[in-house]
């Protein structure tokens, strides 16, 4: 069976189900079935069959379930069914009519299109893709000009129009509706529809949406062609409609008007020029001037007028004008006279092209001479403004006569003492003449008569008058001087208000402030003007800013500085010249610029008005900023190498100022103001403040009083952690450093003993974590200052051990109160408070032990050295000492520095040096263990201690320290035996080559050794002396040393030691030649093939 025969066969109830497939694989774009081309190929028979049984189809679903129950339906697959079947046929139906031809019976077609449309009148509004379907049905069946058409365009005119008004963005249903915008053409206006179509018509004139679009202003303009009848009932909804319009819409409403009017004629012009052009000219003239509508409706009519320029608009204009206008000029009611002036001028002149034009012209002329002397001010204001435009747009048309009788009636309408409108009105509107280049001869001759405006009594006409003369500079028409006397421009500059004042400014601006001016000639002309108008020159610079730019400014105070600076070094030497010679001296008062006292006075004021004006642009200009505070170190700078008396002022406040800092002040501000504390003099007035701080914040012990005595209470509260700051700032730096030690032992002793007392509460903190994490950090902070403290004062003031004493103490302090908290928690403990005090006591230890470090470099003795030994080892034998492994190295490397023995042989050097041995030997231990019971925290930690270890380890071999370097390699071996002996399958023998390839305290300790090449050669010595002393006999321990010389060969590593070990290797590890196990076996081959690569790279 053919595609064809099939889709005729499926087309009925029995087979509904195949034909919905079909017509799903007619929509599936992967398959190759099309209707569209099935019924190409299908026979005029099998058309009108095919068509027949589908309207039998569609009629007995549709009987079974009506649309009105498809949203009811209690069988929902019937419904469902329904919808697909009323889907399929539209879509077959549609098809058919792009393949239907000429002289087809098409008798079913049309009964399924009927059906349809009953259909689409019922369907619910949920269904509005089969809506969509059959509307485009009903659209393409007008388009085809089938049977019945007007029924099927109606309704799709209706259903385009009304999702039109639905849609924000209706473009695509106005392109729609356009293209069946004749089936208006067959529908009765009369009749009962056309009257409910019309109805629903009109309220496309009241949607923007609609307005605004290109299509949709098409399709208003032919609504204004379907009936006579239909255009008032258009006109009175736009009417209505107007006060809601902004100014864009009724822009686009009056193009709509306008190409409504040239495309109509006949009754249709008409009935537009009548009912709606005139009607909106008479509403122009008799609309009330405070109505809303008033500028929209005088927007529509203007828009008429601009279009004269087509012929049938002006004997259009003419015809309507004439029986309303002229009369309406003479009316009793002023308004009404006014707006007709108005509409009278803007289309000036109105004529008929079929009557006399000159004589026609010159009544309007006439008409125009009278209206400017009406009675009424506001008649003749518009009569001003209508005759300023003609005279704008026709000057080289019009009669010179006519021209100059117009400007002489301006000239008495300048002077009109009934109103201050009127006199403004004319030098508002004679602006837009100016804009004609042809009137600048006439006007120049002209407006000199009206030079005495400037002093109008009304300011409204003032500002006016003042605009006309920064018009004509702008033009060019003349020049404003020779309009006005630059004497009366100053003087009405000096008395006038801001509005006249500052459009003076503007005028007077390139005279006095020209933007190409050398800073001497800007001075010169600042200098007149000061000494024409001091008043004026004020106001004048007051409002420069407003034209030219800040810098402009700036050179200009930049250039009056400069003279005033002149005239005081010249009155200064006139000074010194009349002391000496009194006969020959200058009058009082005199200097060689011949500048006088005010002009003086008055070049000042200028400088701080000028300085006003711009002072909000330069506070928001970050370079400005940034200069300003670059100039205020510099000051405060300068402040601190003169003697406090010189800049008494600024000395008195400096303490204040650092009383008030907040406490997170950074360096930057209070540093140069410690500075000037200090070079003054005033350090012990700083070391008070400071001292009190940190007393008012130590917690008062209970019972404690303090001693009676007479005290300013002052209200300020303590800043321990901004006084800490400052005594580091003090004694960070050598010159403030020296002036604080300089003071007497009074106050530092006293505040030594201060910081000591904060050992209590650190200590409190340390036992309870209950007093918080920010008391504990500024208690450690202050032991700090203590400890460093001790140092400078034992340095420079004491010749005896008494500070010495002082941190001997501090050091058994911690041992015996602090590292007993660095033990690991035991149950009971509170996790957290005790992790909290073991890491406080981790950092009080460190920063102690930093502390030692710089006592030992170069004022420790035996005593002290003994003290800090002690502790070391205290620290590396409690549970956590690992924690103080960075800052301990430190302390060895001193400690191996100091005890270097210079000449014979002492017993107490060496036994130190024995412990200072033995105390690295329990760091690398301690390395170790953390590394095998916390891999990551090993790491960290073996990486903070890189440094310090590298340096203690270049102190170790310059000193020759015995036990360093077998520590080191003993660590090495046994960590890489232990890796060995967990290894459980032969394939996991691998030689290494890198370092990273070594277990990782291996790898690290091994860096930092081949970084210096005098630790290498010891490390290389001690690896050959313990092989020669048959420290190693087992496979595993000989495997691990092969594997060490394997990673120093490829880093290249050689020397005599290195090749030594190897052949002692290799001679020791034959011993192991019959191992037993697959593992020894594997490590004995590995070793010796490793052996023989490594000996034989060496020997090369």
């Amino acid at each position: 069976m053919s595609k064809r025969e099939a889709f005729v066969e499926a087309a009925c109830k029995e087979n509904v189900d195949d034909f919905l497939q079909l017509i799903q694989l007619h929509k599936d774009k992967t398959d190759p079935f099309d209707a569209e081309e099935v019924m190409q190929e299908m026979s005029r028979d099998q058309r009108e069959a095919l068509w027949g049984k589908l309207a039998s189809l569609l009629r007995d679903f549709l009987l079974e379930v009506p649309p009105e129950r498809w949203e009811e339906a209690t069988d929902a697959e019937s419904a469902v069914d329904a919808k697909r079947v009323v889907a399929g046929v539209t879509l077959v139906a549609t098809v058919s009519l792009k393949v239907l031809q000429d002289g087809d019976t098409y008798n079913g077609l049309l009964q399924i299109a009927h059906q349809l449309h009953d259909v689409l009148v019922s369907l619910p509004v949920t269904e509005a893709h089969v809506l969509l379907h059959i509307h485009m049905l009903c659209e393409a069946w007008w388009k085809k000009d089938l049977k019945d058409k007007d029924k099927f365009g109606r309704t799709a005119f209706v259903i385009a129009l009304k999702k039109s008004f639905l849609l924000a963005k209706p473009g695509a249903e106005l392109q729609r509706l356009w293209s069946l915008h004749k089936v208006l053409s067959n529908v009765d206006y009369a009749s009962e529809y056309g009257e409910q179509l019309g109805k629903q018509l009109v309220q496309c004139f009241l949607r923007p949406p609609f307005i605004r679009n290109d299509e949709g202003k098409r399709f208003m303009v032919f609504l204004f062609s379907w009936h006579v009848d239909f255009i008032p009932l258009i006109h009175g909804t736009i009417k209505n409609q107007l006060q809601f319009f902004n100014k864009m819409t009724v822009a686009h409403i009056t193009e709509i008007y306008f190409s409504a009017w040239k495309k109509a004629s006949g009754s249709f012009l008409e009935v537009i020029e009548s009912e709606c052009v005139q009607d909106f000219m008479k509403c122009a003239i008799l609309i009330r001037r405070s109505s809303p509508v008033r500028n929209k409706v005088q927007q529509i009519v203007f828009y008429f007028h601009k279009r004269k320029v087509y012929r049938p608009v002006v004997k259009m204009l003419s015809a309507l004008y004439k029986p309303i206008l002229w009369k309406y000029l003479n009316v009793p009611n002023f308004e009404v006279r006014a707006n007709a002036t108005l509409l009278f001028t803007d289309a000036f002149p109105i004529l008929d092209p079929d009557q006399e034009i000159e004589q026609a012209i010159q009544k309007q002329l006439d008409t125009l001479m009278v209206l400017l002397f009406d009675k009424h001010p506001c008649v003749r204001c518009n009569a001003i403004l209508g005759v300023c435009k003609i005279l704008a747009r026709c000057w080289d048309l019009l009669p010179g006569v006519i021209i100059v009788d117009f400007l002489k009636k301006f000239e008495e309408l300048a002077g009109d003492c009934s109103s201050g409108e009127v006199r403004c009105a004319v030098f508002t509107y004679l602006c837009m003449v100016l804009d004609n280049v042809l009137s600048h001869p006439v006007l120049e001759k002209l407006v000199p008569r009206f030079k005495y405006s400037l002093h109008d009594t009304s300011e409204k006409v003032r500002v006016a008058f003042v605009d006309m003369l920064l018009k004509l500079k702008a033009v060019g028409a003349a020049k404003f001087w020779d309009v006005c006397s630059l004497d009366h421009l100053v003087v009405r500059l000096a008395s006038d208000k801001p509005h006249v004042s500052k459009r003076l400014a503007a005028l007077l601006f390139d005279s006095y402030f020209p933007a190409d001016a050398t800073e001497r000639d800007l001075c010169g002309r600042c200098i007149s003007f000061i000494q024409m108008n001091p008043v004026a020159a004020r106001k004048f610079y007051q409002y420069a800013h407003m034209h030219t730019a800040p810098a402009n400014i700036v050179k200009l105070m930049l250039a009056i500085r400069r003279i005033l600076n002149k005239c005081i070094q010249s009155n200064g030497d006139n000074t010194e010249h009349t002391e000496g010679n009194k006969e020959n001296s200058m009058p009082l008062g005199e200097n060689p610029l011949g500048l006088e006292k005010d002009v003086v006075a008055s070049l000042l004021e200028v400088v701080v008005i000028l300085w006003k004006t711009i002072n909000k642009t330069l506070h928001h200009n970050e370079e400005t900023q940034k200069q300003d505070e670059r100039c205020q170190d510099a000051l405060i700078q300068m402040a601190s190498y003169m003697p406090a008396n010189a800049v008494a002022t600024f000395s008195y406040g400096v303490l204040s100022r650092l009383r008030k800092m907040d406490s997170g002040a950074p360096p930057l501000e209070y540093g140069q103001l410690l500075d000037c504390i200090c070079s003054w003099g005033k350090t012990a007035g700083i070391i008070e403040l400071i001292s009190d701080w940190l007393s008012e914040a130590l917690p008062k012990k209970r019972g404690e009083s303090a001693k009676r005595k007479v005290t300013i209470q002052v209200t300020a509260k303590a800043k321990p952690y901004l006084a800490l700051a400052y005594l580091d700032y003090l004694l960070l730096h050598p010159s403030t450093r020296d002036k604080v030690l300089a003071l007497s032992q009074g106050p530092l002793k006293q505040l030594h003993t201060l910081l000591g007392n904060w050992k209590s509460l650190l200590y409190s903190h340390l036992s309870s974590s209950t007093d918080g994490v920010a008391g504990a950090d500024l208690a450690l902070k202050v032991f700090m200052f203590h400890a460093r403290l001790s140092v400078h004062l034992q340095h420079k003031l004491s010749e005896g051990r008494e500070y010495l004493l002082s941190l001997e103490h501090t050091a058994t302090w911690v041992g015996e109160r602090v590292l007993p908290f660095l033990a690991n928690r035991r149950q009971g403990d509170g996790d957290d408070e005790a992790e909290q005090s073991r890491g406080l006591g981790a950092e009080i230890t460190k920063s102690f032990l930093s502390v030692c470090t710089d006592v030992l470099v170069c004022l420790a003795d035996d005593d002290f050295k003994a003290h800090v030994l002690h502790l070391c080892s205290l620290v590396v034998l409690s549970e956590t000492g690992y924690l103080c492994i960075p800052a301990l190295l430190p302390v060895l490397k001193e400690l191996t520095e100091s005890y270097q023995l210079t000449g014979e042989e002492q017993d107490v050097p060496t036994k130190c040096l024995v412990v200072v041995a033995n105390i690295f030997q329990s760091i690398i231990e301690l390395l170790a263990r953390r590394f095998k019971k916390e891999p990551e925290e090993g790491k960290r930690l073996c990486q903070s201690t890189l440094s310090s270890l590298a340096d203690f380890l270049q102190v170790a071999q310059a000193c020759n320290l015995s036990g360093v370097f077998d520590t080191l390699f003993a660590i090495v071996i046994v960590e890489t035996r232990y890796t060995l002996q967990k290894m459980t399958h032969p394939e996991e023998v691998v030689t290494p080559e890198t370092m990273e390839d070594l277990p990782p305290l291996s790898g690290t300790l091994l860096s930092v050794i081949l970084k210096s090449p005098p630790v290498a050669r010891a490390f290389s010595a001690e690896v050959l002396s313990s092989l020669d002393s048959d420290t190693f006999g087992s496979l595993t321990e000989l495997a691990a040393v092969v594997h060490l010389l394997a990673v120093l060969r490829h880093v290249g590593q050689s020397n005599a030691c290195l090749k030594r070990a190897a052949v002692t290797v290799q001679q020791q590890i034959h011993t192991h030649a019959d191992a037993g196990g697959d593992i020894q076996g594997v490590l004995y081959q590995s070793s010796v093939t490793t052996l023989n690569e490594i000996l034989t790279h060496w020997a090369d």
